[in-house]
């Protein structure tokens, strides 16, 4: 049994956050456990209130997973507070596992999820030691101080981040002006790069999108996969979920999380070499 562990905010909405991840990870048949970092009062309309966790419990959570279990991946969402970031890295930094970071900065509603005085936290502690960091263009930006309207801003962006130590970049390319396509831009640390192209999911049902896709990601590594091919398949466990949406709520609905295995064969993600 492989086991894998999101640490991030609970989104009492279901759709993001800790529940978001727990439900990929059921999905992808891997076992999950977490430590919550905040406990958010949220649904498809909005965020109404975030409760950070006492520093001290979320390290005493963390201390109980790596304690009992061999833990093959782990992921980072909402961290919410410079604090949390310098705690969670610390005890990060004394293991040797795959870590995606996902910088989960704005709810789908456009409520901070991260303190500003965070941010320096979150790229000078934890950034240095992930093996993945899965920013959408506005993390992105607000993490490098760069703006990104084209494939070659993409780039500069992704250097950014690797020269800070991190191993891969994705910069998903879902808010670019592109009509027809989400086109997400894959750099490696070893100077290979390739995109992922889908279909574009005319949809307004996008709630945990970032959450589901690094989830998925954390999956894969978690079984064993190699990372592009855990990069692809993830990409394609997001594509499926959009594209196959709940309807639920009156707001931005949470995407499908049970759609990968029921069509996962009729989806395709084109890969071009960049």
């Amino acid at each position: 049994m492989h086991i894998v562990t999101t640490i991030a905010g609970s989104d009492s909405g279901g759709g993001a956050g800790i529940q978001a991840d727990l439900k990929t990870f059921q999905e992808l048949e891997v076992f999950g456990t977490s430590v919550i970092t905040a406990l958010t009062a949220q649904n498809t309309t909005g965020v109404t209130g975030v409760f950070p966790i006492d520093i001290s419990f979320v390290e005493k959570q963390f201390q109980a997973l790596v304690e009992d279990f061999p833990i093959a991946a782990m992921k980072t969402g909402m961290l919410y507070s410079s604090g949390i970031i310098q705690a969670i890295a610390r005890m990060i930094g004394e293991l040797n596992i795959p870590l995606i970071v996902d910088p989960v900065m704005i709810a789908k509603g456009g409520e901070s999820l991260l303190q500003q005085e965070a941010i320096e936290a979150l790229c000078s502690s934890l950034l240095p030691l992930a093996t993945i960091v899965t920013p959408n263009i506005p993390e992105a930006e607000a993490l490098t101080g760069r703006t990104i309207r084209h494939f070659e801003d993409m780039k500069q962006v992704a250097q950014s981040f690797l020269q800070l130590g991190v191993q891969c970049v994705i910069v998903k390319g879902g808010h670019l002006a592109e009509p027809l396509y989400a086109i997400d831009y894959v750099f490696f640390k070893n100077g290979q790069s390739f995109s992922m192209q889908s279909p574009r999911i005319q949809t307004k049902n996008t709630h945990g999108t970032g959450c589901t896709f690094s989830a998925a990601l954390t999956a894969f590594l978690g079984r064993g996969l190699a990372m592009e091919e855990a990069i692809i398949e993830a990409k394609k466990f997001i594509q499926l979920a959009i594209m196959h949406d709940l309807a639920i709520g009156n707001g931005h609905g949470p995407t499908n999380h049970f759609a990968y295995q029921q069509h996962k064969e009729a989806c395709e993600v084109i890969i071009h070499e960049t």
